[in-house]
């Protein structure tokens, strides 16, 4: 069988879109992905055909973005997604969506009869009176009443209603029907759920295939300067923020509350380019790493809160801080706290420190309970439900 896996999210989303794709070609299946083209190397070093859709995401700021922009942008991704969706897609049997804003997939799937299904990474994505929406355009819901959470989700029913003019004007193309609403035909009538069921479960109304996070197996070794730095002293405090754009203070204040409480400090610089304040011996900043082992290492983990590391620092058992600055990231910072694996917050402090250095006992004994095998369990259901077709 043939299959396409596309997003145009950032690492957080094309991250587990590869891990399915491995997953998928391990059992003997081709495999493509599409994805931006920040993500070539993560998806061809794991051996996978790759078509690359979009702007480089790292030199995007959709924080400099006006509403005004919003029409513009979101036609212009349209017409992007099903140029290139439609020529990756030729042949393919399935269609996987991993993550939201893939206006083209459903469309190109009804257009070939291709099998279509959507993935979500957070459950706080898909409506539900049990949950507000995730943060979109600087506006973070909150958590209220059903009914209150459910008019928060028709308010973001409408956020899509940008693309709906070109998105039927491409659909037009393929001589299908147009669509009314557009985050309805984007979810589609069955969508899964690509998270930990004790890290985000689905909090209802009724039941929603739930795989587990798409996790790749990360073999790669840490560097040997890392190593060293490791092994001269107590597990140090990571602190990275991924793709987001932090600023340099919020890095800065996270050293000096880890040097309060005598902590050694792993910085990882990410998109942000974040550096350290100084070059004292008990600090040092890495580039790209491996996650799953640095860890495993650690006294605790300081992040951005994206679904894939989020669900990364749980496995790991090591308690951690969420920083969230967008979308599902507030919910993930609520999620550590249920748990009582972590805190949210808006920088690391001295006092949020300590706490959470005190619920590594617990974050260890949920850690043990954190999936591992998402991604392969959707992997044998996409071939199951492509074969009942």
């Amino acid at each position: 069988m043939r299959f396409l896996v596309s997003t145009i999210g950032s690492r957080g989303e094309a991250q587990p879109v590869t891990a399915l794709a491995v997953q998928l070609k391990e059992l003997g299946n081709d495999v493509a992905v599409v994805a931006p083209p920040d993500f070539e190397e993560l998806v061809t070093g794991n051996g996978i055909d790759f078509t690359p859709v979009g702007p480089h995401l790292r030199t995007f700021s959709p924080g400099q973005l006006k509403r005004e922009d919003l029409g513009r942008l979101a036609e212009e991704s349209v017409r992007e997604q099903f140029r290139v969706v439609g020529r990756a897609a030729e042949k393919a049997d399935v269609l996987v969506a991993g993550g939201a804003l893939q206006h083209a997939t459903r469309s190109v799937a009804e257009s070939t009869g291709a099998h279509y299904v959507y993935a979500s990474f957070c459950a706080n994505t898909l409506p539900s009176p049990h949950h507000a929406p995730p943060a979109m355009l600087g506006r973070v819901p909150v958590n209220g009443t059903a009914e209150e959470n459910l008019a928060q989700w028709e308010q973001h029913r409408l956020l899509f209603t940008n693309s709906r003019p070109s998105l039927n004007a491409e659909r037009a193309k393929l001589g299908l029907d147009p669509v009314d609403d557009v985050r309805a035909h984007v979810f589609g009538d069955d969508p899964w759920l690509a998270a930990d069921p004790v890290l985000g479960p689905w909090p209802g109304p009724g039941e929603l295939f739930t795989t587990g996070a798409w996790l790749t197996d990360d073999l790669r070794p840490l560097s040997p300067e890392l190593e060293e730095f490791l092994a001269a002293g107590e597990p140090p405090v990571y602190f990275g923020l991924g793709s987001m754009r932090g600023a340099q203070d919020t890095a800065h204040q996270a050293v000096a509350a880890a040097r309060e409480l005598g902590r050694r400090v792993v910085l990882q610089q990410g998109w942000a380019g974040l550096e350290l304040p100084d070059d004292a011996g008990d600090c040092i900043a890495i580039g790209e790493v491996n996650q799953q082992a640095l860890f495993r290492r650690v006294a605790a983990i300081a992040h951005h809160g994206g679904a894939g590391t989020t669900t990364t620092a749980a496995a790991s058992g090591r308690p951690q801080i969420v920083l969230p600055h967008m979308y599902d990231q507030y919910y993930w910072g609520e999620q550590v706290e249920r748990l009582g694996v972590g805190r949210s917050a808006k920088v690391v402090t001295t006092e949020v420190l300590a706490d959470v250095l005190e619920l590594a006992e617990q974050a260890a004994e949920v850690g043990a309970q954190v999936r591992t095998d998402g991604a392969r369990v959707a992997a044998e259901r996409l071939m199951k439900v492509n074969q009942a077709n």
